[in-house]
Parts: structure tokens; sequence; C-alpha cells
């Protein structure tokens, strides 16, 4: 390596490491809220409940929505003073047994009504924003196609309203499949620790923080006063939460309200999931962050928000930073006297592990058994290295332009293991990016063997887990869909 290459390498490494311990800090910082902040006590019950708006946005979900209507129907809640939109972009026969579940509900007295829209402009934002002219309620209570909500939800979370500030209120999600495999096991452990973490903490503290699409409740005056539904991102959640904070609303997290939902089986369609949430929160977050930094509030919000905002670059300077490594290796054995430098760094670079304190401390608040789940969360550490191409491929969509498009996450109705999914609808086709991974997993491979060779066990160590993330993100995808190929070898089309 070139004398002149050293300094610049020297800079991009020390600030990569620097913003991964800034990450890392924050981590640790929101444990240690979410650890010493107590419940939140819900508000008495009002005089007179409020006439609310249940919306139920589903698009070609023939194996849930059936499930999801009769939830949303058997709400605990004043018969005159709710009702239910059923906003339909279906394309397939969900439209049918969305219309057959409707007109059975109707007979048994449910206030319910069943909108189909011919084009899905504005993907579930424009749903949203269609259900938002026709809605008679006050508030808006909004579910996913996978979520089952629980009967006293309404009940459990109105009485938050009182306070004419509030914007909107997020409960926590629960798991319908967390034991199905070891995919939805991850899955969970890893939302567990947003939700009893992460936003916990956030709200405890005064800080920003998001609605998160479904099991939650908005006032509709608040939505049309912050700018209402826009599909200008792919996470509309997320920007629509940030716009209200922005106007002077105030959003509630009630982390003792749980509402269940099915994870995703597949790897392909937890990818294409986290792929959207991620060029979703960088998109907000090219939106928002200069307009925050012009609030007159506190540094520490400007500072929690914005890093809020940008998680998801964590994976970038993880690509970054394995780019670097055999160079590193390089320096490490040809300077010598620059070992102290970057021990320091390695210190600093000790930080990425922070996750890990954060996910034991989600399962040590939710689940008494929760040292049972240690080994499963230290392979979490490798799955989330394992999307960095992933994230990367969002990225790249944003900085080339390319029209969004927002992309359903499949569901198949999984509730127990003895539930399959392999002979079913929706099946999606094997993403290139595998071979990407693969490609960028042999890369950190070659980085292990040098970094082995020299004695730096550090890179070494790390190196290890960046191959093994990005293996198991690959061959589980191509193993899911041999496995589909397979299955369906009689040559009948998938969809029972």
């Amino acid at each position: 390596m070139s004398d002149f290459l050293l300094i610049p390498l020297a800079i991009v490494y020390m600030i990569v490491v620097s913003l991964l311990f800034v990450y890392g800090i924050n981590f640790l910082y929101l444990t240690i809220l979410s650890i010493r902040t107590g419940t939140t006590a819900i508000p008495p019950p009002p005089d007179e409940w409020p006439y609310v708006t249940v919306q139920l946005p589903i698009f070609n979900e023939r194996y849930v929505a059936r499930r999801l209507i009769r939830a949303a129907a058997g709400l605990d809640y004043p018969r005159d003073r709710i009702e239910i939109q059923i906003l339909d972009d279906s394309l397939d026969d969900t439209r049918e047994i969305i219309a057959a579940t409707v007109a059975e509900l109707r007979l048994a007295g449910i206030d319910i009504v069943h909108l189909h829209r011919s084009d899905r402009q504005g993907f579930k934002a424009g749903a949203l924003a269609a259900g938002l002219t026709a809605a008679r309620g006050e508030f808006l209570a909004i579910f996913d196609a996978d979520f089952i909500p629980t009967r006293d939800f309404l009940k459990r979370t109105v009485p938050e309203f009182a306070d004419p500030g509030v914007a909107f209120v997020q409960t926590r999600w629960g798991h319908l499949n967390r034991d199905y495999s070891l995919l939805t096991l991850l899955q969970s452990i890893a939302i567990d620790a947003h939700f009893m973490v992460e936003q916990f903490a956030r709200f405890k503290s005064g800080y920003w923080f998001n609605f998160n699409g479904t099991a939650g409740i908005w006032r509709k005056t608040a939505i049309e006063a912050s700018g209402g539904w826009k599909a200008v991102t792919l996470t509309e959640d997320l920007d629509l939460s940030y716009r209200a904070f922005l106007s002077g609303w105030r959003g509630v997290y009630l982390r003792d309200v749980e509402v269940r939902a099915e994870l995703p089986v597949t790897f392909s369609a937890y990818r294409r999931q986290q792929r959207r949430w991620a060029q979703g929160s960088l998109e907000c977050a090219l939106a928002l962050v200069p307009k925050i930094w012009s609030q007159p509030i506190s540094l520490a919000k400007k500072l929690e928000a914005s890093l809020h905002l940008t998680g998801y670059g964590i994976h970038l300077l993880l690509i970054l930073l394995a780019l670097l490594y055999p160079a590193l290796v390089v320096v490490s054995t040809r300077y010598p006297g620059l070992s102290s430098l970057f021990g320091v760094a390695f210190l600093f670079n000790l930080t990425a592990f922070a996750p890990t304190i954060f996910f034991v401390a989600a399962q040590q608040q939710l689940d008494e058994r929760w040292w049972k789940k240690i080994p499963a969360i230290l392979f979490i550490t490798a799955l989330g290295m394992g999307m960095m191409i992933n994230t990367a491929k969002a990225a790249r969509n944003i900085l080339t332009r390319k029209t969004a498009v927002f992309e359903r996450t499949p569901k198949f109705g999984i509730a127990s293991r003895q539930d399959g999914w392999r002979k079913k609808a929706y099946q999606l086709e094997l993403d290139p990016i595998v071979f990407f991974e693969l490609g960028f997993a042999i890369y950190n491979m070659g980085t292990i063997v040098f970094a082995l060779s020299t004695g730096t066990w550090i890179i070494a160590v790390h190196a290890a887990i960046f191959t093994t993330g990005l293996l198991f993100a690959a061959l589980t995808t191509v193993a899911q869909s041999l496995g589909v190929r397979i299955a369906n070898t009689d040559g009948a089309p998938a969809g029972d």
C-alpha cells in the first residue's frame, strides 16, 4: 500500500468507527432509560365514548383477511360509536372473500363498509387517504392484515386522547408465530427490543418516536393538520409521525397494550419488508432531518430524532468497515507504530455489540425465562450484519431515484408449527441479491484468512460475524426457494 493512502484510510476508518460508536452508545443509553422508567397509567374512560373509525388496509391477503375483519368486528366498543372500513386494493380473490365476510357481518348488525379501489395510486398511504375522506370517526384505529386486535383495544387506547395535544397512540406488537422457526424467533427478538426498549424509552423521556403503521390510533384532525397521508416515502407512517411532531402534536406509546401479528416465515418476505423499511426510513431522514434541526427544540431531541431516522445507516457503515478491513490488516503489520491509533478505534468498534445488551434487556423485561434466548440473541448480531447488502440496495434506489413501489410482505395465515406455506400463493421469486451477498461473504472469508495469518484477531472476529450473517441470509433464501420449487413439482400453480 502506498504511503499517500495511509492518511485517507485512517481518516475514513476513524469516521466510520466513530459513527458506529455513537449509534452503539445510543443503544446503551436507550436501554438504561427503558429500565429506569416505569409503566404507563391509562387514564379513566371518558363520560361518553367518541366515534371511532377502524381502518383495515388490505391488498391481496386471501389467507388472513377474514381473520382480521372478524377480529375488528369483535372489538368491545359501543355499537353506535364505531364503524369499520375495509380499504381494499386487492387484485385477486381476496376481494370476494372480503365481500362475503362483510355481508355476513352486516347481517349481524356491524357497521362495516367495503371500499375497493380500482387502482393502487399512493399504495397504502393512498388507501388510508381515501378512507380518511369518508371516515365518520373522530379517531381512526389502523390494523394491517397480519394483525389481530384484542377486544379491549379501543377501550385501552381511546382514553389517552383526553389530552387534546395527543395526535396518535401506538401499542406494542406481539407475535402469533414466534416459535415457528429460527427466522421468526430472531425477528420477534428484534421487534421486542424496538417496542420494549426503544419506543418506550423515547416516549417516556420526551423524545420523538413513530407510529408503526398498525396497531395504533390517530386523531383525525391531527392527520389533517399535519398534511395528511403522503406516498412520497415507503414509510408513510414514519413520515406522518414526524410531520405531526414538527406541527406541535405529541404521541403516546402504550407498552402494556399488546397486539399480536404474524411474522414473515420466508427470508424473501423478510428481506422485502426490511428493504422497504430501510428505504422509507432513509427517505424520511433526507426530507425531515434538516427540518428537525431548524426547530426550537433541545439538542438532545434533535440528536435522538436524527439517530432514529438514520438508524439503517448502520448497515452502510458496516459495509465500509468490511471493505476497509483488508487494508487495515496491511497497515497494522506494515506500520506497527500506528497500532495504538487503530487499537483505540477497535475499542470504539466494539460498541457494535451494544445491540446485544439492547435485546437482552427487552427479553429480560418480557420473559422470566429470557436467558434461554441468549444463543438466539447472540445470533441476531450476525443476522443484522447479513442485511447489509439489502440496505445498500435500498440506498441505491434512493440515489438512482428509482420510482418507489410499495411491495407487500406476503402472509400465509401461519399461527403454529404445523401450518405450511410452500404450496400457497404469493411466493416470491429468488432475489438476485443473494449472489451479491455470497460474493461479499467470500470477500469477508478472505479477510478472515488474511487477518488470522497476521494475528489481527479483532478484525478476524468481525469479518467472521459478517460472513456468518451474509451466508445465513443468502443460503436461507436459496434453500427456501428450492423448497418451494420441489413442493410444487407437480406443475400445479401454488394457491391452496
